[in-house]
């Protein structure tokens, strides 16, 4: 239980308020609204989320942020070598997922990517896989597969820290946590001599930070147009799930 709840903890710790509403890039993204742009989801708890959406404001503001701008301050190719390995990482999230969704395609590409880049590519640092032609694919988790299988997302809150989330996004986290993450499987769960606990608290951390630190500009941004922010990170967020859940590409940068 202990380990369970220091994993839910760094977890909630590594994705920020906005890390849902993430690119495939790493980027925000708005979409083009087809049919209103995604599906109508009722905000069942609006006051309450508006109070803690303010909480999560503050934590950034004092936490992340600060530790964003720090994280600018690295060379470039650190950086990116950095988000070559989480990148990378996240793959085992996403084959799962390709699988069950009945992406076999793109489960054999990621599988391939996995493999090259974890080997030649040093742990993931470097993106040698799209040398041979193995580009990157889109991530996908359990809340999209649910949502392929027809899973409608439920009621929209924001949850400390964790921020923007549906009952159906929900459920996919408590899944991934609980035993869908290999890395956590790997890093946590079993006792090896390659990788520790520290492995996957860091790296869920930094994925975190490096999400910020890529998005500075585009938050600053966002809170500076928006009459209503909490609106428009609710609009944001329940639109990049349904570009998810249904594969649509076409998107447009905030900014």
């Amino acid at each position: 239980m202990k380990k369970l709840l220091s994993v839910v903890i760094i977890t909630l710790l590594s994705l920020t308020n906005s890390s849902a509403i993430a690119g495939d890039d790493g980027k925000i993204k708005i979409i083009e609204k087809n049919n209103n742009g995604y599906e109508e989801v009722g905000d069942c708890f609006e006051k309450v989320n508006r109070g803690i959406f303010g909480f999560n404001q503050v934590l950034d503001r004092v936490v992340f942020k600060p530790l964003a701008k720090g994280y600018r301050m690295f060379p470039q190719p650190i950086r990116s070598g950095t988000s070559n390995a989480l990148s990378n990482i996240g793959n085992v999230v996403t084959i799962p997922n390709n699988l069950l969704q009945g992406q076999f395609k793109d489960a054999g590409v990621n599988s391939a990517r996995l493999i090259i880049n974890s080997t030649l590519g040093i742990a993931g640092i470097f993106d040698v896989a799209s040398y041979y032609g193995l580009n990157k694919r889109d991530k996908e988790d359990y809340g999209q597969t649910f949502g392929v299988w027809g899973a409608r997302p439920g009621c929209y809150f924001v949850l400390p820290i964790l921020g923007p989330t549906t009952v159906r996004d929900s459920l996919g986290s408590v899944i991934n946590i609980i035993g869908g993450d290999a890395w956590y499987n790997v890093t946590v769960v079993k006792d090896t001599q390659y990788f520790s606990e520290a492995d996957y608290y860091v790296s869920r951390l930094l994925n975190g930070v490096d999400f910020r630190a890529k998005n500075l500009e585009s938050f600053d941004s966002l809170e500076k147009n928006s009459v209503d922010l909490y609106a428009s990170v609710r609009s944001l967020y329940l639109q990049d799930r349904y570009r998810k859940v249904r594969n649509i590409d076409k998107t447009t940068d905030t900014l």
